[in-house]
């Protein structure tokens, strides 16, 4: 009876076994997506490495459209994405315009005298890399496919994007004079003028 038992228990370990072993991939591609995922933890601090490596493999996806000399259509796609990016990751995150119409009022300072607020921006800096680098790979693994190599005029691609992307920054420029706002502030703003006025009243006590 024990020996049935056993042989059973040893039966059900065998089908247990078989049953975990028979989704490998599903296994593989969670131990790959958490390891994919702790590098991009550990590679978030080092900003300019990041920027570097993107920077590399730009010049790499340059360089390979220059010398096939085509997929002019992709590069035209990427450079879109890339500016809707960029107006994201220069953009607050709750836009001043919109919040005013609010009781509260705009979250940030219009005056000299308001309170400083750090500058959130709508798209973080990990994300805006990010997101710019799977656009590069993308756009790179797209030039192994003769299917988007679409015959195309590439001057008048550049200059239209020339064109939107000129208008486009003059819009978010004037967007940043009228609620006097900058998306590259650093650290916490010091008022000069408060420690001048105080300089000089220590200076009457001490007189």
């Amino acid at each position: 009876m024990s020996i049935n038992l056993a042989a059973g228990g040893s039966g059900a370990g065998a089908g247990g076994d078989g049953l975990s072993s028979s989704f490998p991939p599903s296994q593989w591609s969670y131990a790959i997506s958490r390891r994919y995922q702790y590098f991009l933890d550990k590679s978030t601090p080092h900003v300019l490495h990041r920027w570097t490596a993107f920077v590399v493999f730009a010049f790499i996806y340059t360089l390979r459209v220059y010398l096939i000399e085509g997929y002019y259509i992709v590069t035209y796609g990427l450079g879109i994405y890339i500016l809707q990016l960029l107006i994201l990751f220069i953009s607050p995150q709750v836009d001043p315009e919109i919040q005013e119409l609010d009781d509260d009022g705009p979250t940030l300072p219009t005056r000299g005298s308001d309170e400083f607020r750090p500058f959130v921006r709508r798209l973080p800096e990990f994300k805006f890399w990010y997101s710019i680098m799977k656009a590069f790979c993308i756009a790179f693994v797209l030039t192994f496919f003769s299917a988007f190599n679409v015959p195309v005029f590439w001057p008048i691609l550049l200059f239209y994007w020339v064109v939107l992307f000129i208008s486009t920054m003059k819009r978010q420029i004037l967007h940043m004079i009228k609620y006097k706002y900058v998306p590259f502030s650093v650290g916490k703003q010091k008022y000069a003028g408060k420690k001048v006025a105080l300089t000089d009243d220590t200076d009457t006590v001490a007189a």
